[in-house]
């Protein structure tokens, strides 16, 4: 008997290729997976209903504890994309893997979603999928399917799904974001209203949270020490009450296609907020220099679904190399929906109120009139040049046609 393991949402997509992997692919039994990373109770109640209906047997895995140290790295890495926390895309490659082990466990000879051709959610799970000996099977992208269609097909077949649509918006949500798109939030120009907002309040009032670092992951709020996932349920909650972590984007995916997606991330903001300030304190300026192309490589990799990679673990080890100074606090004050650093403080910062201070006269043993040997010598090659430029004289342009060959001499060339 060959059995699959299906990506099982309980969503119209998911529903719908339970019996056209049976039916079109010739599979005699369908195992359903479903991978908590954080999302709404009831989805899952959902998806049990849905599965039952069906008769699909279905695996609830939680990976919500690897989903959250993933969720660190990022922070570690002060990772984002075109503006705005990874969450979707940071949560998918650990889904896939969840989905592999039960596909594996179960014996399974392939592995399918319910993705279409046109998003990032099928490469980011493929290129965990295709690493292993299953046979990978996409019935939404093969077959062409549309919305449309699948909703004819649910019908005809009875299926247990409401009209092919959970809503005027398609949400994805897990603990460390919550993103919001279709419906009219397509048209660029079209202004959300509140109620696609959950995580978010109405940017009003004003805090401060204090947040403890340790070698450059969160350990504590506010002096509560707290594990990843309460911690970043914590501050969700509580920053978003203040409006803190929404964006508006205009979202390149990796197919080329140009999307609106809209984002809450209120968590995600605090951390890498503190994280980044932190980091300021305690790293030296090439250190920091250097690391900023280090998180845009590792942010784009993330984007992509490939944390996994031989790459990533190359710069998860300069990273994790410069986290072990970046323990201490950093207070951010949250308000109006804005977040912003007030204050750090570290055993490791590479700072010293002395030689900063106005009212020093000499920087360890340096004395100020030092320095006008290096005033002197800065910007020397920049004047060099600008001196070089005005004193080359340029030519004159001809603008009479002089220098023009003759039309009558060149007959005889």
């Amino acid at each position: 008997m060959t059995s699959v393991a299906l990506a099982f949402s309980g969503g119209l997509d998911t529903t719908v290729c339970v019996p056209l992997l049976k039916e079109e692919y010739g599979y005699d039994e369908v195992i359903g997976v479903n991978v908590d990373v954080g999302q709404p109770t009831e989805e899952f109640d959902e998806a049990e209903e849905t599965a039952e209906a069906l008769g699909l047997d279905i695996h609830v895995v939680d990976a919500k504890a690897e989903f959250a140290d993933l969720c660190f790295d990022a922070v570690k890495a002060n990772a984002s994309y075109q503006g705005y926390p990874l969450g979707t895309a940071l949560a998918r490659p650990v889904i896939a893997e969840a989905i592999l082990g039960v596909a594996e466990e179960q014996g399974c000879d392939a592995i399918a979603h319910g993705c279409t051709g046109k998003g990032n959610d099928q490469l980011r799970f493929e290129a965990v999928w295709r690493g292993s000996d299953l046979e990978v099977i996409a019935p939404v992208r093969e077959l062409g399917l549309t919305r449309e269609w699948e909703i004819d097909y649910a019908a005809e077949k009875d299926l247990p799904v409401e009209a092919g649509d959970g809503g005027v918006w398609s949400i994805d949500e897990n603990i460390w974001s919550r993103a919001v798109e279709g419906g009219k939030l397509e048209n660029p120009d079209y202004e959300p209203p509140e109620d696609i907002y959950e995580w978010t309040a109405e940017p009003e009032g004003e805090t401060t949270i204090e947040v403890t670092f340790e070698a450059g992951v969160p350990v504590a709020v506010d002096g509560e020490a707290m594990d990843p996932v309460p911690l970043i349920q914590h501050l969700n909650e509580y920053a978003g009450g203040y409006g803190v972590g929404r964006t508006d984007v205009m979202e390149d995916r990796m197919l080329g296609l140009k999307v609106r997606e809209n984002y809450e991330h209120p968590a995600a903001t605090v951390l890498l907020t503190a994280h980044q300030a932190l980091e300021d304190l305690v790293l030296t300026k090439n250190e920091r220099s250097f690391k900023k192309g280090i998180e845009q490589e590792w942010s784009e990799k993330a984007y992509e679904g490939l944390v996994f990679a031989p790459v990533v673990d190359a710069l998860n080890a300069f990273v994790d190399e410069t986290q072990d100074v970046v323990t201490g606090t950093a207070t951010v004050k949250v308000s109006g929906g804005d977040c912003r650093v007030v204050a750090r403080d570290s055993e490791y910062a590479v700072y010293s109120e002395e030689m900063a201070s106005f009212n020093t006269e000499d920087v360890a043993g340096i004395a100020q009139s030092d320095a006008t040997g290096v005033a002197k010598y800065h910007g020397l090659q920049e004047r060099l040049a600008n001196d070089v430029k005005a004193s080359v004289s340029k030519p004159e342009l001809a603008t009479d046609g002089a220098g023009e060959t003759d039309a009558s001499d060149a007959d005889h060339e």
